[in-house]
């Protein structure tokens, strides 16, 4: 008896924190489409045409980081093709033109570096489409898809 009433404890804690992991832990699929959804909440320029291609193509390693941390992943065809990624660190949202050609693999390259980081400027940052980063640049604000009005 002695031997049951040291392990039970033991027992229960593990088997609780299996409950905890499991309930947190989401299949890949799952990931990409809570990132999707996410963007359809708060992005003014989601359509799931624009949106899916950029999503998918980032690691989904990278999604649980930006998921982790509530950060957004948005299109937005106001970014001009000279200068079509943006992060906008005080909202956390990476924004990009589906409409220019290489912008989801720029968007690709940088959310990939700042996830492995784990390293996210507070500020704004915009890139050139070659991939530098565009110092002095003035990019559209990036304003949060307004909230229906309840009735």
């Amino acid at each position: 008896m002695q031997y049951n009433r040291h392990w039970r404890p033991i027992a229960i804690a593990l088997g609780l924190g299996l409950i905890a992991f499991n309930s947190h832990a989401q299949s890949d699929a799952q990931v990409y489409e809570n990132a999707i959804a996410r963007a359809a909440q708060i992005c003014p320029g989601h359509a799931t045409e624009r949106t899916s291609p950029g999503v998918r193509a980032i690691q989904v390693g990278a999604l649980r980081v930006l998921a982790q941390r509530r950060f957004t992943l948005c299109p937005d065809r106001r970014l001009n093709a000279d200068t079509p990624a943006v992060w906008y660190g005080e909202v956390g949202v990476f924004a990009w033109n589906p409409e220019v050609k290489d912008a989801v693999a720029l968007l690709t390259g940088k959310v990939d570096a700042m996830t492995r980081k784990e390293e996210f400027p507070p500020s704004t940052v915009v890139w050139k489409a070659d991939g530098s980063e565009a110092k002095g640049t003035t990019v559209p604000m990036f304003e949060p898809r307004p909230r229906p009005v309840s009735r």
